[in-house]
This record gives C-alpha cells, sequence and structure tokens, in this order.
C-alpha cells in the first residue's frame, strides 16, 4: 500500500475529527440558543463561551477540505460535486450563522435579537446535519460511475444513511455543547448544562453510535471493531464523571469517544475514500483518487510546519479565554446603531 496516499488519508480523517471535536460544541451552542437558554442574559452567556473561539473552529473545516482536494482530487471532485445542494446549504448556513453572531447585538430590543437568534439556531443545526450527512456518504457511498461521476437526480445522494450522519453529528454536537458549558460556564447555566448532559447522553450519541455499528457490519475488523468497544466505553465514562461534578474529564472522555469512533469508523472503510452503491468496481480508492508522489511529498513539508502552527495559536487563544462565563460578568444590554437605523430594523413592514 502507498506510503504517502496513506499517510493523508490519516491526515484528513485527523483534520475532520479535529473539526467535529472543536466545531461541534459551538455548533451545539448555537442550536442550544433556542432550547436551552432562557432568558437574554443566559444567550449572552452562551454567545461569550463560544465568542473567541468559533471562527477559528471553522479553519478545520476549510483544511480538510483543501487537503481532501489536494491529496485526493477525484475524492474531492466526486464527493463535492454529488452533494453539491446539501454543501451549498451548509455554506448559506454557516454565512447566516456568523452574520448573527456579529449583528445581534446591534440593537438593544427582543424583536431583533429574536430573529438572530433563529438563525443562529437554523444555521448552527443545518451545518450540523449537512457536514454529518456527507462525512456519512463518504464512508457508506454514493452512486457513482465508472467516471466517478454522480448518476441520477439532484437528490440521488438522499438515503437513510444520510439522514443517519446528519443526525448524529446534530445529536453529538449538542451533547458536546452541554460538557462544554458545563465546563466554560458558572452559576445556574453550568448546573442545568450538567444536568441536561446526563440526561441526554444515552439518547443523542445512539445515531452516531448506530453509524459507526453499521460501518463496522459492512466493513469492520477485529481491530476496528475494538475501537467501537473502547469508544462506548468512554462515553459511559464520559456520563459516570459528569453526573459525579468532573467536568473537565467528562469533556475529554467525550472527545475520547469521538476520536474512537471516528478512527473506526475511516479504518473499516480504509483504503476506500469514496465508495459507489452502483459497482465496488467504481470504488475511488486512496490509489486511484490520489494525487502523485511529487505533490503529497511537499504538502508533507508544508504541513509539517503549518499544521503545529496552527495547533498552536488555537491552544494559546483557548487558554486566554480559559475562565468561566457566567450572568454576573455579562454587561447590560445596549444599542450600536442610530435610533432611526434600530426603528427600520425593528418596525414590520
Amino acid at each position: 500500500m502507498e506510503l504517502l496516499p496513506t499517510i493523508w488519508f490519516v491526515a484528513i480523517a485527523v483534520l475532520w475529527t479535529g473539526y467535529l471535536f472543536l466545531e461541534g460544541f459551538d455548533l451545539g451552542v448555537g442550536m442550544l440558543m433556542k432550547i436551552f437558554a432562557r432568558n437574554n442574559t443566559e444567550r449572552r452567556v452562551l454567545l461569550n463561551t463560544i465568542g473567541p473561539v468559533w471562527d477559528g473552529n471553522e479553519v478545520w473545516l476549510l483544511t480538510a477540505g483543501g487537503a481532501t482536494f489536494a491529496a485526493f482530487p477525484l475524492w474531492y471532485a466526486s464527493l463535492f460535486s454529488a452533494l453539491y445542494l446539501p454543501l451549498l446549504v451548509v455554506l448559506v448556513a454557516l454565512i447566516f450563522r456568523a452574520v448573527a453572531f456579529e449583528y445581534r447585538g446591534k440593537v438593544d430590543t427582543d424583536q431583533w435579537r429574536a430573529r438572530w437568534d433563529w438563525a443562529i439556531a437554523l444555521g448552527s443545526f443545518f451545518a450540523a446535519f449537512g457536514v454529518g450527512a456527507a462525512l456519512a456518504l463518504t464512508t457508506t457511498g454514493l452512486p457513482l460511475n465508472a467516471n466517478g461521476d454522480r448518476e441520477g437526480g439532484p437528490l440521488a445522494w438522499f438515503s437513510g444513511y444520510a439522514v443517519l450522519g446528519g443526525v448524529a453529528v446534530v445529536g453529538f454536537s449538542l451533547v458536546h455543547a452541554l460538557a462544554f458549558l458545563a465546563l466554560k460556564t458558572d452559576g445556574e447555566v453550568r448546573h442545568r448544562a450538567r444536568a441536561w448532559f446526563v440526561r441526554v447522553l444515552p439518547v443523542l450519541l445512539l445515531p452516531i453510535a448506530a453509524w459507526a455499528l453499521s460501518i463496522q457490519v459492512l466493513d469492520g475488523t477485529v481491530w476496528t471493531w475494538a475501537l467501537v468497544l473502547l469508544a462506548v466505553a468512554a462515553a459511559a465514562t464520559a456520563w459516570v464523571l459528569a453526573r459525579k461534578g468532573s467536568e473537565g474529564r467528562a469533556f475529554l472522555a467525550l472527545g475520547a469517544f469521538l476520536v474512537l469512533g471516528t478512527a473506526s469508523i475511516f479504518g473499516a472503510v480504509f483504503p476506500v475514500v469514496l465508495p459507489s452503491t452502483l459497482d465496488p468496481a467504481y470504488d475511488l480508492t486512496i490509489s486511484n483518487a490520489s494525487s502523485s508522489d511529487y505533490t503529497l511529498g511537499l504538502m508533507s513539508v508544508v504541513a509539517a510546519f503549518g499544521l503545529p502552527l496552527v495547533i498552536a495559536y488555537q491552544a494559546w487563544t483557548y487558554w486566554v479565554f480559559r475562565r468561566r462565563v457566567s450572568s454576573a460578568s455579562i454587561p447590560e444590554a445596549h444599542s450600536f446603531l442610530p435610533a432611526i437605523a434600530a426603528k427600520a430594523f425593528t418596525t414590520k413592514g
């Protein structure tokens, strides 16, 4: 098996895992804006927990997509063209979410804030669902012909696996967000987040567990099945630690669950990077979908310098903003837009 394509397959799996770990909790926090927070102060607490880091977390999405494009151009071309519509929805959702973060606090009215809260919540939901659907289809397959082109109409990608993957990432993001809020906040929000985490973890992790198990049934080996069992143990550990009030360790245990689970999925499908549901002979693998050894070698040199820098600056950011956020630390709300502009934005047409 080729060394450099294998290295870059592992690297892309790591990048997607890093994205799900970091962006997972801030997408979950966005969704919790409408179902967890009870008032504007609590919503501002939630926003302040991810405010310094959410845009840095999205770097991992760009890096994962860029690495796929450069290392496995046929994988990138087939996946992104086949999933043009759902990935467009993800892009629009991320745009609305980012705009909402910036504009929500510009006018001090309930009507104004409610609209942007919905933009954050729905943007986070559709982004998480779309990414989950894309990753699930990467591991279970698309109707690709011998040229790597999608057969069928624009909804040919839609399947039970796509829904399962979308629900899996949404469920994990919500659990991950609750673990993060229990770790990052204080007061009522902290205690309620920990209580919700203990209550919903066994249910919301079922879809991602079902995704991992379905992959093992199709392509699993002894060592990938072992990873699944370890992932289940990590999830159980996170639940026990949360019940004991050990929020930091519970958060790390949930992270271990994600790492072990994604490793079991990518490990089971290796060396296939994108299966064809029409004929296994049309599968894209690390051999027939990768760039040249020269390209992969050059990318390896660049990544050896660039990736540690990305990890270092993100670690520094989290260290600087490591303190807990509470309602007492939230100042009084006030408008930034002039009164005339505020009235124009909030008055019903």
